[in-house]
């Protein structure tokens, strides 16, 4: 018999439906007509959800989200332009390391693992940096949770007259965005985030023009966002291999996205789904990092008990033992661990992770209420 499949409370791969898995069963010829219009309707849904089916263009890349955005960068800022990148966690920090990977200027603000970059700040810094070109912000940032102020940034971003690119992995689909009202130039995401699809290829919805004009900018061959959508509209295949089965199931897993009401049916049962989760884990005794204000419907950061018998890879085990999978924390300032919203996680999950989350704590020689943490960084209501 086979062992039933954990609920992965993670940001993404998650927990799919039978339906997107059942996507999968059949073969496609990847040059075959029937293929490419696959291909073609999940571009123009996306392109409708975000709200640029007349501004822009959605440009599938094989590969993990990061590829994705390696692309973006890479094909649509030319080599001497100079990027303000906005930081608060590890993907900001990665599209820094893409951007010297790549030889791109640019200059950050860091704020650290948890405070998010602000309005005021981004204009400080594009006056005193008139070379600035482009700005570039994570709109969820999983390390800490912590859902970033976009239409704040977006709105000096068009006042300063500065291009806004979006890293909306674990955000796009669940978190309302139009990138024609924003405006934004680019945003990226992948298939298996806040859509429920599974991982093998991320997109890029780029404004036509900018990304018209980006021929010959790209550092690779492979990642050349512009080769590849010059490919795909004049042949309405992919330049090289597909994931075709992860494609099929994208699909699918769009349709499934639609039936629930879209982004907004979306958000409702993933903010439901925090909810419930912060409330159960509060009662436990658990503190998150962020305050309610900051908190995303993705991913919470909750912070480690302040006790001897707290070591996170047994509590992960014994939590795994009762069918769900968590994440390690991911900062610097204190010891914490992530549990995730979204994916196929509806009230009876969530309820049941909070319940195996406390007979882990008794199973670990944990008193519940738990102890509180070591220190809390700040309290993030007044930043």
């Amino acid at each position: 018999m086979t062992p039933k499949e954990p609920y992965l409370l993670t940001p993404g791969p998650l927990t799919t439906s039978l339906t997107v898995k059942q996507a999968m069963l059949h073969d496609w010829g990847s040059w075959d007509g029937d293929f490419n219009s696959v291909t073609a309707e999940i571009c123009e849904r996306l392109l409708e959800v975000s709200g640029g089916s007349a501004s822009h263009v959605c440009v599938p890349m094989q590969g993990s989200g990061t590829f994705a955005v390696e692309a973006t960068l890479g094909t649509v800022i030319p080599p001497a332009s100079t990027t303000l990148v906005l930081m608060n966690g590890a993907y900001g920090k990665r599209i820094g390391k893409i951007l010297d990977m790549l030889g791109r200027p640019y200059i950050a603000i860091d704020k650290g693992d948890y405070h998010p970059p602000r309005g005021d700040e981004v204009a400080v810094a594009l006056k005193e940096n008139p070379e600035v070109e482009q700005v570039v912000v994570v709109h969820c940032e999983t390390s800490s949770g912590i859902l970033n102020p976009i239409q704040e940034i977006a709105g000096v971003c068009r006042q300063a007259g500065k291009r806004l690119i979006i890293d909306s992995m674990s955000a796009f689909g669940a978190l309302p965005v139009n990138v024609a009202e924003l405006p934004c130039a680019a945003l990226v995401s992948s298939a298996n985030k806040c859509f429920e699809g599974v991982p093998g290829f991320g997109f890029a919805i780029v404004e036509r023009e900018l990304l018209s004009a980006s021929g010959g900018q790209c550092h690779s061959l492979s990642l050349d966002l512009h080769d590849q959508w010059r490919y795909m509209e004049k042949t309405g295949q992919w330049r090289y291999t597909p994931p075709t089965h992860v494609v099929a199931a994208f699909l699918q897993a769009m349709r499934e996205h639609e039936a629930e009401g879209g982004v907004t049916g979306r958000l409702d049962r993933y903010s439901r789904n925090r909810d419930r989760l912060v409330a159960g884990l509060r009662e436990l005794g658990f503190e998150t990092l962020l305050a309610d204000e900051w908190l995303s419907p993705i991913i919470t950061t909750f912070l480690a008990p302040n006790s001897p018998a707290f070591e996170f890879h047994r509590f992960y085990d014994a939590i795994k033992a009762r069918g769900f999978l968590i994440y390690p924390g991911k900062l610097t300032v204190a010891d914490s661990f992530r549990v995730g919203c979204i994916g196929q996680l509806h009230d009876e999950q969530m309820d049941a992770v909070v319940t195996a989350i406390a007979e882990a704590c008794r199973e670990l020689g944990l008193q519940v209420p738990v102890p509180a943490p070591v220190a809390a960084p700040d309290n993030l209501e007044t930043v």
